[in-house]
């Protein structure tokens, strides 16, 4: 499949996905599997046909320095069950938008680049708008009966550290750092969450990204995983 037909197919599954709010769509994946590229194409996809779109990410609801890493900076537990918090993922955004919701939400609590709380003001959302949630772990429990549609873009941990060793130069400051996160922290961090919850298994698509310009998706059923 090239890009264009893999975008254009999710583009028409989830413009079919028929709600009475605001289509919440989920992107999960591991670090630099290709989520957040595959968010803003998808953004761009479903604008052009006319939809209102959200856009927002896990990375706006971080938790602080000090509980996520509360059991060292290099735990792979930490960084899975620390990092987020997925009460506030609920309140400002999911619930909002969900049955019988306000429509009134915010995408975004706390900077972890600042490490300082974000103030924004809420917004108000159309009820046939789309909201385009990337990020990793948000296919566990705390948050996966609130989607409305799900995609997993499953990629190797081979490629994903390559790319992250280009990608986060200027977060780490250099390679050798880049690559001791990923491989003590990041990586075994996310192997336990795919253990543990199984993600692929409740995503309604995975998108098999170790090439992006030809990527191929994997259509299956919810359900299995995690009790």
């Amino acid at each position: 499949m090239t890009r264009d037909s893999v975008l254009a197919e999710l583009t028409g599954a989830i413009g079919a996905t028929a709600r009475s709010h605001p289509v919440r769509v989920a992107i999960d994946g591991v670090g630099a599997s290709g989520k957040t590229v595959l968010a803003d194409e998808l953004a761009d996809s479903l604008a052009g046909h006319g939809r209102t779109v959200i856009r927002a990410s896990i990375d706006g609801f971080h938790r602080p320095r000090a509980v996520r890493h509360a059991r060292g900076s290099a735990s792979p537990e930490g960084y899975l069950d620390d990092s987020f918090d997925y009460d506030a993922v609920r309140s400002c955004l999911l619930v909002p938008l969900g049955p019988g919701g306000s429509l009134r939400y915010r995408t975004a609590v706390f900077d972890f680049r600042t490490e300082s709380p974000v103030t924004s003001a809420e917004r108000s959302a159309d009820r046939y708008s789309v909201l385009l949630f990337d990020g990793v772990f948000i296919l566990r429990r705390e948050l996966r009966e609130f989607w409305d549609f799900s995609i997993f873009v499953d990629t190797g941990f081979d490629v994903t550290l390559a790319r992250a060793l280009e990608r986060d130069l200027s977060l780490f400051g250099n390679e050798r750092a880049v690559r001791e996160r990923y491989e003590s922290r990041y990586i075994p961090g996310e192997r336990l969450y795919l253990e543990r919850c199984r993600p692929r298994e409740y995503a309604e698509v995975v998108v098999h990204n170790d090439e992006p310009a030809n990527p191929t998706l994997e259509w299956r059923r919810t359900g299995g995983g995690e009790q």
